[in-house]
Parts: C-alpha cells; structure tokens; sequence
C-alpha cells in the first residue's frame, strides 16, 4: 500500500484518524451477469492491468490497515468499476461494516462505462437496477466521530442539488468542526492547470469551473462539467461556511493537496487501484 499520511488541526480534544480510500474500480463479474457485461469485464481488467487481481488485494490491505490503525474508513467513490451482479453483491456486504462510511463517485452507477450521457435519471435507473442502492445513504451521509462532523455529498456527475446544501446547513448548524467528503474535486486554479498539463486529458474533471476556464474543454466535457444554480450556490455556501474544515475527495486518481477560495485545504486522494490511501488524522 501506498500511504500518503496528513494531519488537520481542528481543535479535537482527542485525535481522530481517518483512512481515506478512493478510486478501487473493483473488477468483479460472474455467471449472474449477461455475456456482454463479463466481455466489458474482460476489457476493464485488461484497461486496468488487473489480470493478477491484485486490485481486490489492494482493497484487503486497506481494510486490515483501517481495523488495525483508524477510527474508520472513509470512502470517497468508485468503489467498484460498473454496475454488475458480482460489484454490487461485494459492495453491499462490505458497506454493511459500521467502520466504514461512503460516499459515491461516478462509477457507482455506470452499467457499461461511457455507454450513454449520465444524468439524474440515468443514476436514478442504475439506483433502481442495484436493488436500490448499496444499502447506505448514498446522495447524502453524515456521522458524527470523536467530536468532528463527516458529511459525504454525491456531487458524482459535477454538480449539486439545493436540498443538499440544506442538508448540509443543518448539518453545520449542530456546532462539530465538519470535513467535507465528494468524489469529484472543487475547481482550484493549481489543480486545473495540473490536470489541463495532462496530455489525455480534454478537461480539468473539477466541479465549479467558469467559462473561461471551460472553453478549452471538448464539447462534450464542457457540457457534462459546467455548473448550474444550485450548484454555484452550495460553492458560495462552502466557501463562507467556516465550520467546514477541509474537503476529501478523489476521482483524478492522483495525490494532491491544494487551497480552496474559503481557506479549507482539499485532499485529492490517489487511486486505491493502484494502492494509494491517505490516512489522515484530525487533531
């Protein structure tokens, strides 16, 4: 395992460590899924160069760390590659863990990888054929630990809803320090110019981007990735709420560290995939 380790100060009378994974893309098909779904299997782990399965035994190690080192597992999205029979089996009996608190990401609901524009309805489509969901909150969760507020929102397709920044209002109203968990990353200026140096990359894969900052996307990306109303509202909300210490999240599969407009630092987490983690302790 890779392990970036952090430490937050936030005025806790004891420390609380989280462990911050992100970004498995857990490759798991069997004789439950259709013949085209174990053939996009066999393409995926073929993407991923996970023939040795050694994606899942990444994911074991990260486990045993967080039970033997943290007070939870945090879990910032894409715990599994595509909806299948197999994925969401594993999910659903991994998350019934109380040490583990979850957040989605993209892939979550994706049940061919780019087969189709992913919107409202499409997740809500992938929600019902998962036996409606993984057995979590998955648009949005709070837990309160050792003095802190953790609060994951499902900002999975670039974009907020009003109800979820009221939930998030109520939320900060209980008085907790509160540290934020998205999949997709906030725009920051140093993180898009890095993911914009990317040679493959069409676009910054950040939430809250102006038009200026997308008019060199392609035009499907422009489109997926620009903001709406409620969206610009809960980054207003983010940015004067001061109780919000920090912002975990993951989704560019790489490790970096940036200021946001509010002052709050946002962890971007690299790929568990390829065994990162971040064990951060709060103090």
């Amino acid at each position: 395992m890779k392990l970036e380790k952090t430490v937050i100060h936030i005025g806790l009378e004891k420390p609380v460590r989280l462990l911050h994974v992100t970004d498995n893309h857990l490759l798991l098909c069997d004789e439950r899924d259709d013949e085209r779904k174990r053939a996009l299997c066999a393409n995926r782990r073929a993407a991923f160069g996970d023939e040795d399965g050694h994606i899942e035994a990444f994911l074991k190690e990260q486990l045993a760390y967080a039970e033997q080192n943290c007070d939870l597992l945090v879990h910032t999205g894409d715990l599994y590659d595509f909806v299948s029979k197999a994925n969401v089996a594993y999910a659903r009996e991994l998350l019934k863990s109380e040490k583990i608190f979850f957040t989605p990401g993209n892939h979550e609901y994706s049940r061919y990888v780019g087969e189709a524009w992913e919107d409202a309805a499409y997740r809500m489509n992938s929600y019902m054929q998962m036996g409606y969901g993984l057995g979590v909150p998955l648009f949005f969760n709070a837990r309160q630990v050792g003095g802190v507020n953790l609060v994951g929102i499902d900002n999975s397709y670039y974009l907020f809803e009003d109800w979820q920044r009221q939930r998030l209002e109520r939320e900060v109203e209980k008085g907790l320090p509160v540290i934020l968990m998205f999949h997709n990353p906030l725009f920051e200026q140093s993180l898009y110019d890095v993911m914009m140096e990317r040679t493959w990359s069409d676009c910054a894969y950040v939430v809250g981007c102006d038009e200026d900052h997308l008019a060199p996307f392609s035009e499907f990306r422009a489109v997926q990735q620009r903001p709406n109303g409620a969206t610009l509202r809960m980054l207003e909300y983010i940015a004067q709420e001061k109780r919000i210490k920090a912002v975990l999240t993951g989704h560019l599969h790489i490790n970096y560290e940036s200021r946001l407009p509010g002052g709050q630092t946002q962890y971007v987490t690299g790929g568990a995939f390829e065994g990162y983690a971040r064990e951060v302790t709060l103090l």
